[in-house]
């Protein structure tokens, strides 16, 4: 493995990167005025290219929808517009469509259009960075929508995702709004929402009885449309018939296939569908972190998700200290507590110095080491002992271009040899507060570097890279899941921002004379994750 220290960026280059940075979130931003361009969903293929209905809530009011549309859209752009009420059961939609929000959201970008989970979180972060308050106070109410009226923040705004959630940031992401406005009025109106969302990963099915931890859970059944339509490779294949092939074949790192496939007709089963579409709950879609394919997801309590609880009960009673709410604050610090046991008895492993996920099926955690193990040390519930082993680790994760995603190449974008700006940009923060700014900076300035030279090279920014090879091209490289590597890219952007912030290099590019506008950076927001 090449692990050589290539030559850091220079500040014309940085200060280019910054520009196209800033100049893309119009591109980006969708809302009412943007309805047209975002109904439009290449995941469907043809349908979905020539614009889908928009769907509002059973609990919205349609002719108050469509008078926010009216105020918006002018009389041509109305009579285009398709308005429809979901049903009450999702299985009993005929059209998939877009999901009605009323506010301004950033889509990830390339055949990504759409407001999606856990990327808002870290697109809000850089925002706030470039003084964007507004914008990304709207991203925090658009996910506060979600819950009120679908239940949780989705995966992202389409109708094929209501029956799923994706990794809870949502916490974090109300207190990084907060900290940035100051609105104690809006942040108290967030607080039956959050804990709203919270009780949709607590109760079962996510809860797992007994053990005080939480799965990743898909409430329908059935291939995904987006995964049927939209993951074909070079030869027609969609992903569900390359897992098929690969399950009937007993490829490399498939240890069991009985659950999967149907052994008269060799069909997926059911099961293999419904464990497909609950790993796309945890983001990590795909990787072999959760067995092969991740189809195993449904037996795991993941370290990525637990973590994201406990700071999520954390970031409730500091609402509640916020708002001077104090009377269940001791209910909430308690259930951080219990959680905190739990994820240290089944989560910890001191003789790895990781932080594994927990296979409930066998009954012993799954040594799979992922960049998950960083997430304790960025939320602040490892100790300092904890800590020190993970970052004994820490020579293994690392190449080239910054931290690996794991230490096994499955064949899937989520594993070795890729990298992915939240996965590094975490584990900075991590490192960071627990002391280890060396190795923080290091990691930080490599998978700089790697971003700044391929945006040099392509002139864009992509949501993962080949940390080995040092390059975004993937071709060849992905064999489950969607095989190319989508540009734009959301939180690429926000987190290399981040990461360029956190090295130092922002303070004097307004001067470079590539700039045609000046960068306005608020305070730094480094300990917004404290």
């Amino acid at each position: 493995m090449n692990k050589e220290e290539h030559p850091f960026p220079s500040t014309g280059d940085i200060a280019r990167l910054v520009h196209y940075i800033q100049n893309e979130w119009p591109g980006l931003s969708r809302g009412l005025r943007q309805v047209a361009e975002a109904v439009c969903d290449v995941k469907l293929g043809e349908a979905g290219s020539q614009g889908c209905p928009i769907y509002i809530s059973r609990s919205e009011d349609l002719p108050r929808v469509q008078r926010i549309f009216e105020k918006s859209l002018s009389s041509g752009q109305m009579t285009t517009l398709r308005l429809k009420v979901l049903p009450s059961d999702p299985a009993r939609i005929d059209e998939h469509g877009l999901l009605f929000l009323p506010g301004r959201y950033v889509v990830p970008g390339g055949r990504f259009n759409e407001m999606y989970g856990w990327d808002s979180y870290f697109i809000a972060l850089g925002l706030l960075r470039q003084g964007r308050v507004a914008m990304a106070r709207a991203i925090a109410d658009q996910c506060l929508y979600q819950v009120e009226h679908y239940g949780t923040v989705l995966t992202a705004n389409r109708t094929y995702y209501l029956t799923r959630s994706h990794p809870p940031f949502l916490g974090r992401l109300v207190l990084a709004v907060y900290r940035a406005s100051g609105d104690l009025v809006w942040l108290k109106r967030t607080l039956p929402l959050l804990e709203k969302f919270y009780y949709y990963w607590t109760v079962p099915p996510h809860l797992v009885s007994g053990m005080n931890l939480s799965r990743y859970y898909d409430f329908a059944q059935g291939p995904a449309p987006e995964v049927a339509l939209g993951e074909v490779d070079e030869h027609g294949r969609n992903h569900y018939e390359r897992l098929r092939l690969n399950l009937a074949a007993g490829g490399e790192y498939v240890q069991d296939a009985s659950d999967f496939l149907d052994p008269e007709t060799g069909a997926l089963t059911t099961h293999a569908y419904h464990a497909d579409r609950s790993m796309r709950e945890s983001g990590f879609d795909v990787s072999g972190r959760f067995g092969f394919a991740n189809l195993d997801v449904l037996d795991i309590m993941p370290a990525c998700l637990n973590t994201l609880l406990w700071r999520l009960e954390v970031d409730i009673a500091k609402v509640r200290a916020f708002l001077d709410a104090t009377a269940s604050l001791n209910v909430w610090q308690e259930r951080a507590h219990q959680r905190a046991a739990a994820i240290n008895e089944h989560l910890w492993d001191e003789e790895a110095g990781l932080f594994y996920d927990f296979d409930g099926r066998s009954g012993r955690r799954r040594a799979y080491p992922f960049a998950t193990t960083f997430w304790p040390l960025w939320a602040g519930f490892a100790t300092r002992e904890q800590a020190a082993k993970v970052v004994a680790r820490l020579p293994d994760f690392e190449a080239a271009g910054g931290l690996l995603t794991s230490l096994h190449p499955s064949g899937c974008q989520w594993d070795k040899p890729f990298g992915w700006a939240p996965l590094n940009y975490l584990a900075v923060m991590g490192l960071h507060r627990y002391g280890y700014r060396h190795e923080a900076r290091r990691i930080a300035r490599r998978f700089v570097t790697l971003v700044v030279s391929e945006f040099r090279r392509t002139g864009m920014l992509f949501e993962k890279y080949d940390l080995e090879g040092m390059t975004s091209d993937v071709t060849g490289k992905i064999q489950f899941g969607y095989p190319t590597n989508e540009p734009g890219f959301g939180w690429t952007n926000a987190l290399t921002m981040e990461l360029l912030d956190y090295l130092g290099c922002l303070g004097d590019l307004d001067t470079e004379q590539t700039f045609t506008s000046k960068i306005t950076l608020p305070p730094r927001t480094l300990q917004a994750t404290a």
